[in-house]
């Protein structure tokens, strides 16, 4: 992840100037998003470099561009509530009273990923998470062939929490129908140690098929090679295999669509 950046300036209302060269061009949303990226970059580097009242500063600024902007045709309806979210969360963990290092990193590094999303849609940082979530979701497939169950929840554990780290961003720039084919996804693998009934190995192996399904879909990976790379016995797919597979098919689906229509139109670079 990228250093400090330049501090930001936002242009603040006032009162009506005297004469019409004084007039200011309004701020559009992608300059606003380039300003909010540039923000959280700058108040990162501050949180790395432990100085509260520079970070709490940058903070503020990166609310002012935020609640001045509509941010329209960038992201959904979902992306900006999950930016609203992460500023929130981020000024309350600034505003503790006792300084934790930690949670104060994380809170910056997932703003900084999520005003990224907004300003580079078709490159964004989260992407580079593919790798960590890739190897974690094959780390599972061992725990999977050896049934090993206690492997499987400490791996998905780690799984979820760099999930977590990427989350908004990835509500910013994906449909909903791909972030909820993988929290689906999650929600159900992460209650398999806790299930009444022993599960297979084929059956464990399965679920994490569709889970390399579901993680190629969202990073919007070509599949080039088979998504188990250890046998599984053939099977009835049940009442689970029939759900995610519709979530896999339908994302698959509308992935398809946003790439082609996305091709289509005439974007301007950042």
């Amino acid at each position: 992840m990228q250093g400090a950046g330049g501090e930001v300036t936002v242009r603040a209302g006032g009162s009506a100037p005297s004469s019409a060269t004084s007039l200011a061009p309004a701020l559009t949303s992608r300059n606003a998003a380039q300003r909010l990226d540039e923000a959280a970059e700058a108040l990162y580097g501050y949180v790395l470099e432990g100085d509260v009242m520079k970070a709490r500063q940058e903070s503020e600024k990166v609310a002012q561009i935020f609640l001045s902007t509509s941010f329209e045709g960038l992201t959904s309806v979902e992306g900006i509530n999950a930016m609203s979210d992460v500023i929130i969360d981020l000024k309350a963990t600034l505003a503790a009273a006792q300084i934790h290092p930690e949670q104060w990193e994380a809170a910056a590094a997932k703003l900084r990923l999520a005003a990224n999303s907004l300003s580079h849609p078709r490159q964004p940082m989260w992407l580079q998470y593919y790798k960590l979530i890739r190897e974690d979701l094959n780390d599972m497939e061992q725990n999977a062939a050896a049934n090993d169950l206690k492997g499987w929840q400490s791996t998905l554990e780690r799984l979820q929490s760099r999930y977590d780290n990427i989350r908004p961003a990835v509500i910013i720039s994906r449909p909903p129908e791909t972030v909820n084919a993988f929290d689906s996804w999650l929600s159900y693998a992460a209650g398999i140690p806790a299930s009444s009934q022993p599960v297979s190995r084929a059956r464990l192996l399965e679920i994490v098929s569709y889970g390399q399904d579901a993680a190629r879909v969202m990073f919007g990976k070509e599949r080039e090679e088979p998504a188990l790379t250890l046998p599984l016995a053939q099977q009835g797919y049940g009442a689970w295999g029939l759900l995610a597979g519709g979530f896999i098919i339908a994302a698959l689906a509308y992935a398809a669509f946003r790439k082609y229509r996305g091709e289509n139109e005439d974007w301007k670079p950042v």
